[in-house]
This record gives structure tokens, C-alpha cells and sequence, in this order.
């Protein structure tokens, strides 16, 4: 019989079941071996790794510090209260709630703190660069509630702030949304704060995309104005793969009863240990100079994919992410994201505004800064990377054997060596 193990093991799990060791492994080669371009990705450090790795796993802890519904949560009633008041701290924000598993559960929490089954939100259109927790059809947000949409301006192809004033006036909505999945641009919450407060709706924010540049004070953050921000911790913030949520005061029984014990049941404390290290990774002067490369290089990126045809939408970006319209050069979305990867190149097909494409076509892709800026590498690595793209969606024809991906993975080969993801 194999011995238990405990921790982090890993020669132990190696031993146990090398089917899930070889996963593990290859995962990370898989990592190291290319360029992680994924807007919504980003690479942990070792120490938040470690927490999630942690006993804490073990235990049960319906409830809040000193609130719980069962004994023994003496430690780990530190580690959260430790996560609270880190991510207050990091935000400015009046109230802090650590517990949602995910983006999507921070969100479903909201709902439920504010919105009755029926009830309006006013939010931002998938297509146009929204999230399927939104009011998209086929999430609950969709089936539960009646979303009214808002899009972009078809010259800017920035948020259409005039048809966002027009819809509120016209359905009144519980609930206004501003935030989505693909928005290049910075968004106006100032506006969005006046108009929530003219026709009395809850003005709320998903920042999950762009929280971290928050957190390195590198753009503007959205807790001044909002009534209530959900986010996710593992895009640039750089965390463990969860969610949380911050407040005004006001809100904060109503959240807190929204996330349990409405929405969900026992807290998983060891994410909750790796979000307090991450908050405190985030507070550090090394990580707002990452904030604002991240940006830079999302900038470089953009710029440079735009000079050889690969148009950025509203034309550049503000934050860490730019979305590229693939038909100047005649590639669609699913191919251009199926030849990158044939040649090393992780990113992601989306469908850009007003794409006469379908989804699972699109006729965009979306790329990010987030892994390649905590590898280290600045804007000169992003006009190369460019190239790369360039060359690997016109000449590849999504096969590795390809000459043109053969050629393209050479280099990237060549460029994650001088910049290694979990150096060894």
C-alpha cells in the first residue's frame, strides 16, 4: 500500500499517480515552450502557488471569521481576516468579501444581493464586448433577469455613452453595469455614477479584466464610484484562479448574505490564504512597475499588429488588452487563432463589433500583455512578437509541420529561453 503523503509533494504524487504528475508537468512545459498571449491569463508566483497548495484545503468553514458554522477555524479565520484587510487596503474600499470561487459567483452574488428574478440590468452586449454573466441568454444572468444591452459607437468603436444615457432613461434598470471581457478603452464611471444616480438604479462595475492595473494604481480604479465591484484575482492581478468583491458600507450585509449563505456553501480557505498573498504581492512598488509595463507593452503590441495590417479596434488601447479586426488581411478569428498556436503562439479568436462573422468564426483575435510582462520582457520583445503573429496567421496553414510555424516557433523558442516562465 503507498504511504499517505502531505503538502506539497511532489515525488510523492509522482509515485502515487504519475498520470496526473505527467499533467503537471507537461502543463509547465507547455507553458515555458511558447508565448502566452491569453488577455485573461497570467502566471502566479510560486508563493501563491504554495498557499493554494496548503492544508488549509482540508476545512470547513461555512460563515465568516468568528461567524462560523463549525469549530476548529481558529487559523483560518487569520487568513481571511488577513485577505479582507489587504484587499481593502489595496482598493480603498469600505467592505471586502473574499469568499466567491470564481468571476462568474462574484457576480451571481451581486444579482442576488440586489435583483429580484425579472428585474432590469442595463449592461454592455456580449458581441460588443460584454461577458456572458451579463444578461447574455444562455447564463442565468439571461434566464433570471431581463437585460437590456448597450454597445459601442460605430466610429469610435468605444463604449456608445449616448445610447447608455438613452436606454436607462427609457427602462429604468435596478441595475447599471459597466465592464465586460473586451473593452480597450478606459471606462467614464463618473458618468456611469451621475446617471445611476439620476434614475436611482445600483451602479456596479465587473472589473475582473482590468483590476490589477488597478491594484498598481497604473489607470484609474472604479471603487470611488461604484456602489459594488466584482472581480476576478487571477487575470493581471497575478492571484489564485477566484473571485472577490468589494463595497460601499451600505452594501455590505446584503453582499455578504449574497454570498452565503445564498450562493454558496463552505469557503474554499486555501484560495482565500493565496488571494492575502496575492493582495500583499500586489501592494509591493515592484508590482505597480509591472502594472505600467503591462500597459506599455499592450500598447506595443497593438501599435505594432496595427502596422502590418492587423487593425486594433477604437484604435489602440488603454488598459492591458487589444482586440484586432483580421479582415484587412483576409484571416478569420478561428484560423488565425488555430495557426498562432500551431507555432507557439497562444491567443484567442473574439468577435470584434459589429462582426458580420459567427462567434465560433469571429473575424478578431484578442491579445494580452499580462504573461509575457511577468516573464519580463518590454516593448521591444512586443514589436517582435508581432512579427511573429503576423507571419505565423498570413503564411502558416495551422500545422506544426508548416514552414512558416516552424520558423515562427524557432524564435519563440529563442525568445522564452532569454525570458523563462517559472525559471528553474
Amino acid at each position: 500500500m503507498t504511504t499517505p503523503f502531505y503538502g506539497s509533494d511532489f515525488d510523492a504524487l509522482q509515485q502515487f499517480d504519475p498520470d496526473i504528475a505527467g499533467v503537471l508537468i507537461s502543463e509547465l512545459d507547455r507553458i515555458r515552450g511558447g508565448l502566452q498571449l491569453i488577455a485573461s491569463e497570467n502566471m502566479s508566483s510560486p508563493a501563491v502557488i504554495t498557499a493554494l497548495g496548503s492544508t488549509l484545503t482540508n476545512k470547513y468553514a461555512e460563515g465568516y471569521p468568528g461567524r462560523r458554522y463549525y469549530g476548529g477555524c481558529s487559523e483560518v479565520d487569520k487568513a481571511e481576516t488577513l485577505a479582507i484587510e489587504r484587499c481593502k487596503s489595496l482598493f480603498d474600499a469600505d467592505h471586502a468579501n473574499v469568499q466567491p470561487h470564481s468571476g462568474a459567483s462574484a457576480n451571481q452574488a451581486v444579482y442576488g444581493a440586489f435583483m429580484k428574478p425579472g428585474e432590469t440590468i442595463l449592461s454592455m452586449a456580449l458581441p460588443m464586448g460584454g461577458h456572458l454573466t451579463h444578461g447574455t441568454k444562455v447564463s442565468f444572468s439571461g434566464k433570471w433577469f431581463n437585460a437590456v444591452n448597450y454597445g459601442v459607437d460605430k466610429e469610435t468603436e468605444d463604449i456608445d455613452y449616448a445610447e447608455v444615457e438613452r436606454l436607462a432613461k427609457e427602462h429604468k434598470p435596478k441595475i447599471i453595469l459597466a465592464g465586460g471581457s473586451a473593452i480597450p478603452r478606459l471606462i467614464d464611471f463618473e458618468f456611469f455614477r451621475k446617471l445611476a444616480d439620476e434614475i436611482g438604479a445600483i451602479f456596479w462595475v465587473d472589473a475582473a479584466h482590468f483590476i490589477g492595473l488597478v491594484a498598481g494604481k497604473a489607470i484609474p480604479s472604479p471603487v470611488p464610484y461604484a456602489d459594488v465591484v466584482s472581480f476576478t484575482t487571477h487575470k493581471v492581478l497575478r492571484g489564485p484562479r477566484a473571485g472577490a468583491i468589494v463595497c460601499k458600507e451600505e452594501h455590505a450585509k446584503a453582499i455578504d448574505k449574497a454570498v452565503f449563505p445564498m450562493m454558496q456553501g463552505g469557503p474554499q480557505m486555501h484560495s482565500i490564504a493565496a488571494k492575502a498573498v496575492n493582495f500583499k504581492e500586489c501592494a509591493t512598488p515592484e508590482y505597480a512597475d509591472y502594472a505600467k509595463q503591462v500597459i506599455a507593452n499592450a500598447q506595443q503590441l497593438a501599435t505594432s499588429l496595427g502596422e502590418h495590417g492587423i487593425r486594433p479596434t477604437t484604435g489602440g488601447t488603454d488598459t492591458h488588452l487589444s482586440l484586432h479586426d483580421l479582415q484587412g488581411i483576409g484571416v478569420t478569428g478561428a484560423d488565425a487563432e488555430k495557426r498562432a498556436d500551431a507555432a507557439g503562439i497562444v491567443l484567442n479568436k473574439n468577435a470584434i463589433p459589429f462582426d458580420p462573422a459567427k462567434p465560433n468564426i469571429a473575424s478578431g483575435i484578442r491579445v494580452g500583455a499580462p504573461c509575457v510582462t511577468t516573464q519580463g520582457m518590454g516593448t521591444d520583445e512586443m514589436k517582435q512578437i508581432a512579427d511573429l503573429i503576423h507571419t505565423a496567421i498570413t503564411e502558416g496553414d495551422g500545422t506544426p509541420e508548416h514552414a512558416a510555424a516552424k520558423k515562427v516557433r524557432a524564435q519563440v523558442t529563442e525568445l522564452v529561453e532569454r525570458f523563462p516562465a517559472y525559471p528553474r
